[in-house]
């Protein structure tokens, strides 16, 4: 695998965003500043996804919702094995890797982004028995009914919600894809879960932890990554089954009055 130069500034701004932090790469002779966000860029590179969040900072999110759903799972009796997948914000595909471990039974992998599923196809193919190219806010017709055709039972997302990649409506959409009694496992940022936090994403996370769409069965704090400072960023790890269809209304307030 291609190893890149890549140089974090001195210090991470503390008024940034885990969304905003930049690096620099040194390639041909030229110094490029990327945000850890610009996913059309970084899965560009062959490897440079997994050198900067797995080998540099320590990323060990997939491996550790992949580990309470199947504790979720083995306790409620549940088999992996019989699960059909929804791996929303699949990226190049890392996450699909421990669902296999899990022997799970089918994996269909949705982004909004081309560049991910060219990268998936180049580093992980055949991992996924489908990836959709789409915009789950704005789901068309055709994109729906071969979603639909899955019949889902489990949900995952991996260090992909919060920060504007998926928004809160794409989120319900695909919790809504999936059947009552199916399995939701996730993570996010821990602030996200206060009280004391209030954007729209946060609120309708609360919202579906703390009401009746999802019987929560594993709710874990984890060490997710490192900051490019060396300190620890936490993480909830959650996992649930999914007793009903979230109403539209909770993230499209606009919609009840229409």
């Amino acid at each position: 695998m291609q190893r890149y130069r890549i140089q974090f500034p001195t210090a991470e701004s503390e008024h940034l965003d885990q969304d905003e932090v930049t690096f620099d790469l040194h390639e041909g002779g030229e110094t490029t500043r990327l945000r850890f966000h610009d996913y059309d860029e970084i899965y560009r590179r062959p490897g440079l996804y997994e050198q900067i969040f797995y080998d540099r900072l320590q990323c060990r999110s997939p491996a550790k919702v992949a580990s309470i759903l199947r504790s979720a799972t083995e306790q409620a009796g549940d088999l992996t094995t019989t699960l059909r997948v929804l791996d929303l914000g699949a990226g190049n595909g890392i996450m699909a890797e421990e669902l296999r471990r899990l022997g799970t039974a089918r994996i269909v992998g949705v982004d909004i982004i081309q560049s991910a599923a060219d990268a998936c196809e180049r580093d992980r193919w055949g991992l996924y028995d489908d990836y959709v190219v789409c915009d789950l806010t704005d789901l068309d017709e055709a994109s729906r009914h071969e979603l639909e055709e899955w019949s889902f039972d489990c949900l995952t997302t991996v260090a992909a919600i919060g920060f504007g990649d998926i928004p809160p409506l794409a989120f319900v959409n695909a919790f809504n894809l999936i059947r009552p009694g199916g399995w939701v496992a996730f993570n996010i940022k821990q602030t996200f879960l206060e009280h004391d936090e209030h954007t729209d994403f946060s609120t309708t996370i609360r919202e579906l932890v703390f009401t009746d769409y999802l019987e929560i069965h594993h709710l874990e704090r984890y060490r997710h990554r490192l900051s490019i400072d060396g300190e620890p960023i936490f993480y909830y790890a959650i996992a649930g089954k999914k007793t009903a269809d979230v109403p539209l209304d909770l993230v499209l307030p606009a919609t009840a009055s229409n």
